[in-house]
């Protein structure tokens, strides 16, 4: 990977920039005093609510709440990665963008390999025009619905049948430099080859408009249908949203964007007229993708089948989406009729119709309540007292502010109590701040949370193997220490021991999990991993049985007898 700039160089960029200038030439100021004014740039709104600090060099909207320096200012408004907008100040202030040792033998690999994948690019697009199979192609493209104009716009190409016509094309890059890029396959005698093979090629861009990989679709019925980039220095899958780039070329603004699965979905709504499309490059969506999307529009539509395994990817999709939504983001979710894909329902029914199925998305805190909700009956005080244990831990990975204020009032609604009574259960029910205990609910539980963590610590692969429900109540924990080391990992999954006791350090908890690393495993890996799920599910028993009991508390000041003693029957059936 590319060097890292250096954090001092970011501080020292700050000072020299000037917030009020950078943003003035986007946003049209008016001073007030000693701020500046504006109608906010990232919401709608008619009076001006938008103040800009020129003495502490941040800014803030009074009206949707956002807040920053002008560094995530240009992240936010001209929708540029950190590195991009590093780039963009630096240029402003005049001065270039050092890295830290090792970089320029990192940038020389980059430029070679970001050289490599534009000519491949440059070749696929050839072949499409003047290969002898390209009629075929074209044919295909057009029983698609595609255009010669999108088709251009995407800049997609053709890959020739055959084992050697890039690598022939392009021999003078340097079959090392091919190879790094995706674009050849070394196989175990050493031999080398084309990657993408009578394909239709689509590539994918990062946000500077630089190829950065391909995806590849079959024209027949062969698998696999679709061909991906595998991962390299400039190439990752988790990070990188097919289409993006492209939407913010079409649109000046984006208010919207739609994740939908596949390339040629993509470029179908597109050619519909909804440029807006962006999708994931054959991963499930993860905090890296929502936290791009989110950068890019206001507002987030990720569209699934209607079966399912759908419904699986949409409940997965929202669980870690929940910790990014921070002031002015929506998230919604759009379901589709049986068989159908984005690309052929846009076809089908046309643009205004597939609108509205869009304007009929579920929004995430629908779509959680309905999810937990299924299955109880929430006319009686059981079956809501049991939906707001299962949905608080959700809620409290949302950021504080006014979308998890708003969720919390949709949950006291649905449960028929209020936001407050709410509150109270669930902080009667959470343990202290993180300190030598974690869940100091009795000695059982104690040392099940220690117990969890120490197994944790070693192997924080662990987690990742907790089925979603198990994993967002685990989360959910919130302060105490036990949910915290889960929240960073569930954020940070790459972490190992060493990484994560260096994050701790200097903060409360620190000794704790030192002491905890320091004790042996006993048991071998495979018995750990079922040791590590049997004490999940103790831990989160009786995490639930202290909800009840918070709850219980709260029925007590504010409830009837005759309320007490219906919830206390059906709790007593229920056990």
């Amino acid at each position: 990977m590319a060097g890292r700039i250096p954090q001092s160089f970011i501080n020292d960029l700050l000072t020299r920039i000037d917030i009020v200038d950078v943003i003035d030439a986007r946003v049209t100021l008016r001073k007030t005093g000693r701020n500046f004014q504006a109608l906010c740039p990232f919401h709608d709104e008619k009076t001006a609510s938008f103040s800009v600090n020129p003495e502490k060099q941040f800014y803030y909207c009074f009206g949707c709440g956002a807040t920053g320096t002008a560094l995530t200012f240009l992240m936010e408004h001209d929708r540029l990665d950190f590195v991009a907008a590093v780039e963009t100040l630096a240029s402003i202030a005049g001065v270039e963008v050092p890295r830290e040792r090792g970089a320029r033998t990192d940038d020389e690999l980059h430029g070679r390999l970001l050289k490599a994948l534009e000519e491949a690019n440059k070749y696929f697009r050839k072949m499409l025009r003047q290969h002898a199979e390209a009629p075929r192609v074209v044919d295909y493209l057009k029983s698609r619905g595609l255009t010669g104009v999108v088709a251009r716009d995407f800049g997609i190409g053709f890959a020739p049948p055959g084992w050697d016509g890039l690598k022939t094309a392009l021999a003078s890059i340097g079959e090392a430099d091919l190879v790094a890029a995706g674009l050849l396959v070394k196989n175990e005698q050493g031999r080398t080859y084309d990657r993408f093979r009578d394909r239709v090629t689509f590539p994918i861009r990062n946000s500077r408009g630089r190829v950065i990989g391909f995806g590849g679709r079959v024209l027949g019925n062969e698998q696999p249908k679709y061909l991906n980039s595998p991962e390299t220095e400039v190439f990752h899958k988790g990070r990188e949203l097919y289409g993006l780039y492209e939407a913010r070329m079409a649109l000046r603004r984006i208010d919207c964007l739609l994740v939908v699965e596949g390339y040629m979905d993509v470029v179908a709504l597109a050619q519909a007229g909804l440029p807006n499309a962006v999708a994931t490059l054959g991963t499930a969506s993860g905090v890296a993708h929502f936290e791009k999307l989110f950068r890019g529009a206001p507002e987030v539509v990720c569209c699934f089948d209607g079966d399912n395994a759908g419904r699986e990817a949409a409940w997965k999709a929202l669980t870690v989406a929940l910790p990014t939504l921070t002031a002015g983001h929506q998230l919604a979710f759009m379901f589709l009729p049986d068989g159908e894909d984005p690309d052929s329902l846009v076809r089908k029914e046309g643009k205004a119709r597939f609108l509205e199925r869009m304007g009929g998305a579920i929004s995430a805190a629908e779509y959680l309540f309905q999810g937990l909700g299924r299955g109880l009956d929430l006319n009686s005080l059981d079956g809501q007292a049991r939906l707001a244990d299962l949905a608080l831990p959700y809620i409290r990975t949302i950021p504080d502010g006014v979308l998890r204020e708003m969720t919390m009032e949709r949950l006291a609604t649905i449960t028929k109590t209020s936001p407050e009574a709410l509150k109270r259960g669930a902080k009667m029910s959470r343990a202290p701040s993180p300190g030598r205990r974690a869940i100091p609910e009795g000695r059982g539980t104690s040392r099940l949370s220690e117990r969890l963590l120490t197994i944790l610590l070693k192997h924080p692969e662990f987690l990742a193997k907790l089925d979603d429900h198990r994993r967002a109540r685990l989360i959910g924990l919130g302060d105490t220490l036990l949910g915290r080391v889960v929240r960073h990992l569930a954020e940070q999954p790459e972490a190992d021991l060493a990484s994560l006791l260096g994050y701790w350090a200097g903060q409360q908890g620190h000794e704790t999990l030192v002491e905890l690393a320091d004790r042996p495993l006993v048991l071998k890996d495979e018995a750990l991993a079922g040791e590590f799920d049997d004490a999940v599910t103790q831990c989160l028993s009786a995490v639930e049985r202290a909800n009840r009991r918070a709850f219980l508390e709260v029925l007590r000041e504010e409830g009837s007898a005759e309320a007490l003693a219906q919830y206390w029957q059906l709790k007593q059936k229920a056990d």
